[in-house]
């Protein structure tokens, strides 16, 4: 099962007719124009799934059995838990310190004059429970949240056997496509956000004036513009930079909207797959900050910061970054967060923003009914 869903609305995908063939992901457009073509009057036109975060991973994209978009019902208010799990059940990889010094050692990189501007390093919590998680009710927890996407795809549809899903609140616009039109929202500069009204102002105008974080914006919504642009007859970002908010976190965002130059012009996976990984997730220059998360990071991120979302026969279809996510098989659940490492980032202050981006997922979990100072901010 695809379920994605955003602003009173479900797309939903049950089954499996056809997987999209392997390849180099730079062939990914012309892969996914030639299963849309043959599979032409065969189901739903549509494919849906996820490209992982390292480029060199083969993507997960299939062709469902059925395929349904409708409206929702206003979401429901307040918080949920799914009351799984206890502190005592939960596990750091790396630890505190270890992400720490890992954030050292990426300042080290950065002032070492080797052209790297940015690096996002990641951590998991890993969690442990009796029984398997009950999806649909996780799913609905994570939706509450009117400001992110919520998201499940399973990582192995055509399988039997343990359940293995991805499952995740977004609040990051990778690329849309519809027609011509393009748009990108890329977020990049976080703090989590306060306990009570006065000191949640507080650190939205913090992260407003913060030059390291400004900076940090600006590389990724500099790098989508130079990507784009070729593509494009009008491209720019109309509203500027301006404050994007989720129930635990502040992000700076900027909103890049674009016309392109032909209809011709790629796919909306294609775009995704030109774009991603974004400085937002991986770092900049791109290659060096790959080169640099291989060394640092000792755990697989997988589909973590990869990309989910849709396209369709026409080329049109929306991908998100896989964010606020976890990886679920049976009752073991693996959470991930990262942070972006510019000059000026203050180790402590990294090691609290993955905690704050922890807290949406394990929150929903239940795990912040006891909380732990590794896993607590704000």
């Amino acid at each position: 099962m695809f379920v994605l869903r955003r602003a009173g609305r479900e797309l939903c995908a049950t089954g499996l007719r056809h997987r999209l063939r392997p390849g180099e992901r730079a062939t990914l457009d012309r892969r996914v124009r030639e299963a849309l073509e043959g599979t032409a009057g065969q189901g739903p036109g549509t494919l849906v799934g996820a490209l992982p975060f390292e480029p060199g991973r083969p993507e997960l994209l299939y062709q469902p059995e059925q395929l349904l978009s409708r409206e929702l019902p206003p979401r429901e208010t307040g918080t949920g838990s799914m009351g799984l799990f206890s502190d005592r059940d939960l596990r750091e990889i790396p630890s505190r310190a270890e992400y720490s010094a890992m954030v050292e050692r990426a300042l080290s990189r950065i002032a070492g004059g080797n052209g790297l501007r940015k690096v996002v390093l990641s951590r998991q919590v890993v969690l442990e429970a009796a029984q398997q998680p009950d999806f649909e009710r996780l799913l609905a927890i994570l939706s509450l949240d009117p400001d992110i996407t919520a998201y499940r795809l399973d990582l192995q549809p055509d399988r039997g056997g343990e359940p293995r899903l991805l499952m995740g609140a977004t609040p990051e616009l990778l690329v849309s496509r519809s027609g011509r039109m393009v748009a990108s929202e890329p977020l990049a500069g976080s703090i989590p956000r306060g306990r009570e009204p006065a000191q949640d102002r507080e650190r939205a105008r913090a992260l407003m004036a913060s030059d390291k974080d400004r900076r940090e914006h600006a590389i990724t919504v500099e790098y989508i513009l130079d990507l784009l642009a070729p593509l494009c007859s009008e491209l720019g970002s109309p509203g500027g930079m301006g404050l994007r908010s989720t129930a635990t976190m502040w992000h700076l965002g900027t909103r890049i909207e674009g016309r392109l130059k032909s209809a011709d012009a790629p796919t909306s996976a294609g775009l995704a797959a030109l774009l991603h990984p974004t400085p937002a997730v991986g770092g900049h220059p791109r290659d060096r900050a790959l080169e640099a998360i291989r060394e640092l990071e000792s755990h697989d991120r997988g589909f973590y910061a990869g990309a989910v979302g849709h396209v369709d026969s026409h080329g049109d279809g929306e991908w998100y970054v896989a964010l606020r996510c976890a990886q679920i098989e049976g009752p073991r659940i693996t959470l991930h967060a990262g942070a972006g490492i510019v000059e000026g980032s203050v180790p402590d202050d990294e090691v609290h923003e993955t905690a704050a981006k922890f807290r949406a997922m394990l929150r929903a979990l239940g795990v912040t009914d006891k909380p732990r100072q590794a896993v607590e901010a704000g």
